[in-house]
């Protein structure tokens, strides 16, 4: 199943013009406040008009202004899930979740006791929303709107109104969604983290045009993004698999160019998953250090190397048959005297990498 996106609108002093396809997976609208896009989501919704273009899921056409189709909401068998989950107050947990099925059309599609299953809701069934954490809130709608039967979930920014505890709480099951269940999401959100941990498709959102899309781990890993990403938030996301957990309390990852130990993962030898590293945190060395306390000595071949208007530089380099950042200050750029194709080494603390840098693929 996929969504094809080709729509322009004005939107006050910002003229939109946003084209993309969206394929099976979690297709992420990433952008800073004001790039459109929520104005997009809302468009493949109903909820707003575009002035002009055309929306089709699958094969059929949810607008098109041209030829004057504009499906209604509830035809358009869409799932969304708002910032606040939106849980109606009076109504128990259970009441909320099978208020969804109301609207349900077909048969088939995920059960109660699926749902419950799926997003850990199980012991929730009786409570009322206003005993709920904000995770377990954004859990119960996103089960509402999976009880729905939607064709596609619509998230805008579900996390943006949790603290870090909540979000990391709720992150799994995203994952599970995305992974156990073969309902496309298209997911808005401008943390970078969220992305890294959840996209399989990136469409990067500047000034109402896309600027990029692709698959999550080339457009994440691209130098060119790095003013639309933020240079603090730059990095790479490596594909790993679970090799082996070391009574030390690391775990052993093998990636395509090598090993990585990182703080031990409550997951099972042989799980597949896929690891953000950020930019700042990989340090170059031209010879395999000796004697450093870091674990993660990875050889890397320079392919280019990005200076910007400040005092630093991104070098990017092929790792196997991925792709990382380093990002370093064009003093030691200069002293290494580096250059594209060069072999170098790259070096990663294990505790660089934070908990919620490591998730399921």
């Amino acid at each position: 199943m996929s969504l094809s996106v080709d729509i322009t609108h004005r939107l006050g002093a910002l003229d939109l013009y946003i084209a993309f396809q969206a394929p099976t997976g979690i297709t992420a609208l990433f952008g800073r406040s004001g790039t459109g896009k929520t104005t997009v989501i809302n468009a493949v919704a109903g909820l707003l008009r575009p002035e002009s273009g055309h929306i089709e899921l699958s094969g059929e056409i949810l607008f098109d202004a041209e030829a004057g189709i504009s499906l209604p909401i509830h035809k358009r068998r869409l799932g969304y899930v708002f910032q606040d989950g939106r849980l109606f107050p009076h109504l128990s947990v259970r009441q909320n979740l099978t208020f969804g099925q109301r609207f349900a059309a077909g048969s088939g599609g995920l059960s109660l006791a699926d749902v419950c299953d799926l997003l850990g809701i199980a012991g929730l069934l009786d409570r009322r929303p206003g005993t709920l954490s904000g995770g377990e809130k954004q859990r119960v709608a996103i089960g509402r709107a999976l009880l729905s039967r939607p064709r596609m979930l619509l998230m805008d920014e579900p996390l943006a109104a949790l603290d870090s505890a909540r979000k990391a709480e709720i992150l799994p099951f995203l994952e599970r969604l995305r992974d156990q269940t073969d309902i496309p999401v298209l997911y808005v959100s401008h943390s970078v983290a969220e992305v890294a941990r959840l996209a399989t498709t990136v469409v990067v959102l500047e000034a109402g045009r896309v600027a990029r899309s692709g698959r999550a781990e080339q457009i994440l890993s691209d130098p060119d993004m790095v003013r639309q990403l933020g240079v603090r938030e730059a990095g790479a996301v490596l594909p790993a698999k679970v090799r082996a957990h070391h009574a030390d309390g690391l775990s052993e990852l093998d990636i395509s160019g090598g090993r990585l130990f990182l703080p031990r993962m409550d997951v099972a030898p042989g799980t597949t998953t896929r690891v953000r590293i950020l930019a700042q945190d990989v340090i170059l060395s031209r010879d395999a250090p000796v004697g450093l306390s870091a674990l993660n000595i990875l050889p890397v071949r320079i392919i280019a190397l990005h200076e910007g208007n400040g005092p630093g530089v991104i070098v990017q380099m092929q790792s196997g048959e991925d792709r990382l950042l380093a990002r370093i200050t064009r003093r030691s750029a200069d002293a290494m005297v580096l250059k594209e194709n060069e072999n170098v080494h790259a070096v990663v603390k294990s505790v660089s990498i934070a908990r919620t840098d490591v998730g399921t693929a």
